[in-house]
């Protein structure tokens, strides 16, 4: 097998495991009034892993290790 590869576009694909409880997102799209597709939580999901990278690389830019809500903002 190869592996997996190092750096910046290892760090910037989908997340490898589920990161959302999937029973309370369908719940939450049930709810809206809406079906939920086969894909749709593995889009979510990897949506997901890309704001946790982001938050923590603006975190590391102003030399913090801890992520705070506000990394999480788009400006």
């Amino acid at each position: 097998m190869a592996k997996a590869k190092k750096g910046k576009s290892a760090a910037s694909s989908a997340p490898k495991e589920m990161l959302l409880v999937a029973s309370k997102v369908k719940q939450m799209i049930k709810d809206a009034g809406c079906n939920t597709a086969g894909d749709a939580l593995d889009g979510l999901n990897g949506y997901v892993g890309w704001l946790v990278m982001q938050a923590a690389k603006r975190a590391s830019e102003n030399g913090r290790k801890t992520v705070r809500a506000h990394d999480f903002m788009i400006m």
